[in-house]
């Protein structure tokens, strides 16, 4: 396989001092690098910024971007997407791990939507960071054998999709009146 893992994925930020104790005291995240140009390094355009990387347990890195007010939508996000559709999720230990979280953030006086149970795959919360992205903190609740059979069904799944882009049509496809897999 080509892609051996995540490195970093990086996002504009309002404020990069923010961004850093929001990631470091609020998720536990290691701050771990900062560089900055005033040209981009890739295309050589003008574009003071400040560049700064948070690890994970895993090695894996989420980035941002501090950029001056006046170049685009100041958090980053795409604005003609739903606030709900681009997020991070990071994985934690389990449902307990989760829940603890939830009355952690609460306590900071952070909103949380959740706990959500995604189809006995996921359980998760969601929250905003102080730049405005939605953060998902989730669980994989899946057994090994749920796991296997959603890999089997993804592109059956993905057909009926395309298809009929109607979700209601997924339990004459797969049985059942919650959905696919049972």
């Amino acid at each position: 396989m080509l892609c051996k893992g995540l490195h970093h994925a990086a996002f504009r930020c309002r404020d990069a001092r923010a961004t850093v104790d929001f990631y470091t005291e609020v998720l536990g995240l290691k701050f771990i690098h900062a560089m900055g140009e005033d040209h981009v390094p890739s295309t050589g355009v003008y574009s003071p910024h400040v560049h700064i990387f948070f690890e994970m347990e895993d090695g894996a890195c989420i980035a941002f971007f501090e950029l001056p007010a006046d170049e685009g939508e100041p958090s980053g996000r795409d604005p003609g997407t739903p606030n709900w559709v681009q997020h991070f999720a990071f994985r934690v230990a389990d449902k307990e791990t989760v829940d603890r979280a939830r009355e952690s953030l609460i306590a900071r006086g952070i909103p949380v939507v959740g706990p959500t149970n995604h189809d006995d795959f996921l359980y998760s919360i969601y929250f905003f960071d102080p730049s405005g992205h939605r953060l998902e903190l989730t669980a994989v609740t899946a057994t090994a054998e749920q796991d296997a059979q959603f890999r089997e069904e993804a592109m059956d799944v993905l057909r009926l999709w395309e298809k009929t882009h109607d979700w209601s049509q997924r339990a004459t496809l797969f049985g059942g009146a919650k959905g696919y897999r049972r």
